[in-house]
């Protein structure tokens, strides 16, 4: 029996452009038990949604895989044919997109796209699948589940397309759900009850769940592991509480800095990050964030820094503890 559900060993993975060669993963490692929430955050272009595809075999041209591991669930993701990957995709392992009006077909009823997934990956009939899908809008909270099923995705709203990618990617009661920015295009009391229905369901069906977001706020209520990545690499990893009360490198204190807060003077302002992101076709040598850091030191923009740990689960990659761990060893010395 494997100790993870889903385990990322040094992945690396590029994409060959006309203008070069875009490292959109550079030695990524994720980690994820059974029935665990894990949040990957990150600003636009980190390669939270690269690592995420990369583990449903969907990297799209002119993406591949140029090292690492990828297992899930006891499948070796990187030695597996389409063919074997159509058998696991939706089944043990499914996806709820950011934007559902582009991932539902406009020309089906609701009903015959969720019956597909229950009729591709089970040996039920054709009543019976109906009868599924209705259990499932149910399950998601869509009222006339039975109306619904007939109706086609233009004739529903933002917060219902979502619940019914919810219900296509819970058809078959996955181990692993993965959220890509589920609640992104959704007003804040419908992402309430999305986050909400998510975190339900999880305790129903005991299944993992992945989510992808770039909303500090989101992972705060939802996940118990944190990664936060920047420039295809995780420059820190941890526990909720290990990012948002002891996090130690310099983005995810500047990430932290930027969420409005109930508790802060009035007319206080938001500290933004200053700098733009890196470019993926020429990364910098050292650091990825070195250029957009206050603190940045000579070496952190020649060598990219070792891991430092700070207990079984929280490390970052960042010069400036490295510099603190030796400051406190030559003071015990």
């Amino acid at each position: 029996m494997a100790e993870y559900l889903v385990d990322i060993k040094n992945e690396r993975l590029s994409f060959f452009t006309p203008a070069g060669e875009v490292k959109a993963l550079n030695d990524v490692s994720i980690h994820l038990g059974e029935g665990e929430v894990l949040g990957i955050v990150g600003e636009s272009g980190s390669g939270k949604s690269v690592t995420a595809y990369s583990l449903m075999g969907l990297t799209a041209h002119p993406g591949k895989l140029l090292g690492g591991n990828l297992n899930f669930n006891g499948h070796q993701i990187e030695n597996m044919t389409e063919k074997e990957m159509r058998k696991i995709r939706g089944n043990e392992i499914s996806i709820i997109f950011q934007d559902p009006m582009t991932s539902l077909n406009p020309v089906y009823t609701v009903g015959n796209q969720i019956m597909e997934v229950i009729r591709l990956h089970t040996d039920k009939t054709k009543q019976e699948a109906k009868e599924r899908a209705k259990e499932l809008l149910e399950l998601v909270g869509i009222n006339e589940p039975e109306k619904r099923l007939k109706q086609y995705p233009h004739e529903l709203s933002g917060g219902m397309r979502q619940r019914v990618m919810i219900a296509i990617a819970l058809a078959c009661e996955p181990k692993l759900l993965i959220a890509d920015e589920p609640t992104t295009a959704l007003d804040v009391t419908i992402q309430a009850q999305i986050l909400e229905l998510m975190m339900e369901l999880k305790e129903k069906l005991g299944m993992a769940i992945i989510m992808i977001t770039h909303d500090l706020g989101v992972v705060a209520s939802m996940c118990e592991r944190i990664a936060v990545m920047y420039a295809g690499k995780i420059i820190e990893y941890g526990t909720a509480d290990d990012i948002f009360y002891h996090p130690k490198h310099q983005y995810t204190k500047g990430l932290i800095r930027s969420i409005p807060r109930l508790d802060t003077k009035e007319h206080e302002r938001l500290i933004p990050i200053e700098g733009t992101p890196v470019d993926m076709l020429n990364p910098p040598k050292g650091c990825p964030f070195a250029p957009r850091c206050d603190e940045a030191m000579k070496i952190c923009l020649r060598e990219m820094p070792p891991v430092t740990e700070f207990g079984e689960v929280h490390y970052t990659q960042c010069w400036l503890n490295q510099k603190e761990e030796m400051e406190k060893g030559a003071s015990h010395e």
